[in-house]
């Protein structure tokens, strides 16, 4: 498929792909994308999508490029939408722009468009291709590529931990195994994820605000995620620091009204999700936020929940932060996991990215 596209081509998708990063915090539940207008090998027009309900990354880079769009090429990170949602088809723009050519990474997941934005150019005679760094544009948008493809967000699971394998002293005492700028990594992962996702343990150890803090919004106004616990028999403390400025989502397997209402006073939201052992259903938890319109869930709870995400065959990937240090054998564990009798029962990953964070390590490892 790259082969019929140019060094010039690949140029393009590059700056467009870094442009749709600048949207990397702020378009939930819309992907990121960006796009380049090229005329006579110069680039007249860019733009990104910004926030849900704004003009996308089409309509920005059509009105920067004016009449000089009219015989140019366009490259998008994803395949135009051939629908109206909150805004016109952005196939339709670039057809009335009088662009020439379009050239999209990816096609876009969602079966309202599904390849359609692409046949709408090509009938109106435009040269309509896509494919190129294909592998790039959807790792920008693995969490929206999730919940189109599978119903289900991109859940990736962070902990920070010695290099034994331990995130807390047996006494409770965590703060800190990790260094400063470790701290400062793992506040833009949750940046850019559309919740947050925690277990009552954590509540209860670290009383954590789980928002978003240390992190260059870029011109853009802040965005928090949206907060979520798995509360199974609806515990929480009305003192908690998650349930402190509201969009907090609260997830039981029982139902309590008087607690409800008590939530709801501190303007959370409480959905119950029984499953069949008593505990909080989680698999429907994952689809339940997916129809929300949740792409990238941060995952942030301690080894019970982490293990159950894991062990349910949720979890997409790991985050783990390792401090040059040891706790020891006592000390807590990230992931509470069966134990085996053969090896052959091993969860394997893939490490997809090492590197040195301050004095930590970082790792992000995907499961097979």
């Amino acid at each position: 498929m790259t082969d019929m596209f140019s060094a010039a081509d690949h140029e393009f998708m590059a700056r467009a792909l870094q442009l749709a990063a600048k949207g990397l915090f702020t378009t939930t539940p819309n992907p990121r994308v960006g796009c380049v207008i090229v005329r006579d090998g110069k680039v007249v027009g860019e733009g990104w999508h910004q926030r849900a309900g704004e003009a996308h990354a089409e309509i920005h880079a059509l009105r920067a490029a004016g009449e000089a769009a009219r015989g140019s090429t366009a490259y998008v990170t994803l395949e135009p939408c051939s629908h109206f949602g909150r805004t016109p088809p952005c196939a339709d723009a670039l057809i009335n722009a009088g662009v020439s050519r379009v050239v999209a990474a990816m096609e876009d997941p969602n079966p309202r468009v599904a390849g359609d934005g692409m046949r709408r150019l090509a009938e109106a005679g435009i040269a309509a291709s896509v494919g190129l760094l294909e592998a790039e544009a959807k790792e920008m948008n693995i969490g929206f590529v999730s919940r189109m493809s599978r119903g289900l967000p991109w859940l990736r699971i962070k902990s920070a931990a010695s290099l034994d394998g331990k995130t807390a002293l047996s006494n409770g005492s965590s703060q800190w195994i990790t260094g400063p700028d470790a701290r400062r990594d793992g506040h833009r992962w949750r940046a850019r994820a559309c919740a947050i996702l925690t277990g009552m343990g954590t509540v209860r150890g670290d009383d954590p605000r789980l928002t978003v803090r240390d992190v260059d919004w870029q011109g853009m106004a802040p965005r928090q995620p949206l907060k979520v616990v798995v509360d199974t028999h609806l515990e929480i403390p009305l003192s908690a620091a998650v349930l402190q400025g509201g969009h907090t989502l609260v997830v039981s397997a029982v139902d309590n009204p008087h607690r409800v209402a008590a939530l709801a006073d501190l303007g959370a939201e409480v959905v119950v999700l029984p499953g069949d052992t008593g505990r909080v259903d989680l698999p429907a938890l994952m689809a339940e936020l997916a129809r929300r319109g949740v792409n990238e869930v941060h995952g942030e709870a301690g080894m019970r929940l982490n293990g159950s995400l894991i062990r349910e065959g949720l979890a997409d990937e790991l985050l783990l932060y390792l401090a040059p240090t040891l706790l020891g054998h006592s000390a807590t564990g990230m992931f509470q996991l069966p134990e085996l009798s053969d090896l052959s029962g091993q969860r394997r990953l893939s490490l997809t990215d090492v590197r040195k964070v301050g004095e930590d390590i970082r790792i992000l490892a995907r499961f097979q």
